[in-house]
């Protein structure tokens, strides 16, 4: 198979309507900005910035795991300094897209604390966590 081959074999499932998509989210996000219902929790974020973190942290976990990639599979010592650089980046998007959202990162992350409480009260399980209830995410 040639890599056109493979494209339009592909794309065979691409309906070509992703940019349609996003127009529609953003008119739909700019119309609940000027209503109380649906999503009156997400009327007044910021849709750029939520994109913008997305992209954001996408980008910088896959600089991440590319260093760490490398260590281990390259076998190239690992630069602390800059994994924690890379680390404190992924922490700003994640910074940017609580304040995009207009959420609370202190909330967000007693929130993730109190799920893995909950999920494993006594530590991690294996078997917990292969095995999880429906409404567990």
């Amino acid at each position: 198979m040639t890599g056109n081959e493979y494209q339009k074999s592909a794309m065979r499932t691409n309906d070509c309507k992703a940019t349609d998509r996003l127009r529609n989210a953003m008119e739909i996000f700019h119309l609940d900005k000027h209503c109380s219902e649906p999503n009156a929790e997400i009327r007044n974020a910021d849709f750029g910035g939520i994109f913008n973190a997305c992209l954001g942290l996408s980008g910088e976990v896959g600089e991440f795991n590319d260093m760490i990639k490398k260590w281990i599979f390259h076998e190239k010592p690992l630069d602390i300094d800059h994994a924690k650089k890379e680390a404190g980046d992924i922490c700003w998007y994640l910074a940017m897209l609580c304040e995009s959202f207009g959420w609370n990162l202190d909330e967000i992350m007693q929130m993730n604390v109190d799920k893995l409480k909950a999920r494993y009260p006594e530590g991690f399980d294996v078997e917990k966590s292969n095995h999880r209830a429906e409404e567990d995410v």
